[in-house]
């Protein structure tokens, strides 16, 4: 997969997660994963499945196209 995309959504769950006010525990334990795993998801290192980022999207209230928007 294309780096720029895994770094473009990473900065986009980053974004939305400030927004809200939270940590990147916070945001683990909302959506039942490990703390390093969204460290690695907002540097762009690994490649989330469909499923994660449609969790993470419900836990950050947002909509699925928001944390896609890499314009």
């Amino acid at each position: 997969m294309n780096t720029k995309v895994l770094k473009n959504f990473g900065k986009n769950l980053k974004y939305y997660r400030l927004q809200l006010g939270i940590t990147q525990e916070d945001l683990a334990a909302k959506v039942n994963l490990h703390q390093t795993t969204i460290a690695k998801l907002e540097l762009g290192q690994i490649n989330p499945s469909l499923k994660t980022i449609y969790i993470l999207t419900r836990a950050l209230k947002i909509k699925l196209t928001n944390i896609m928007d890499f314009d």
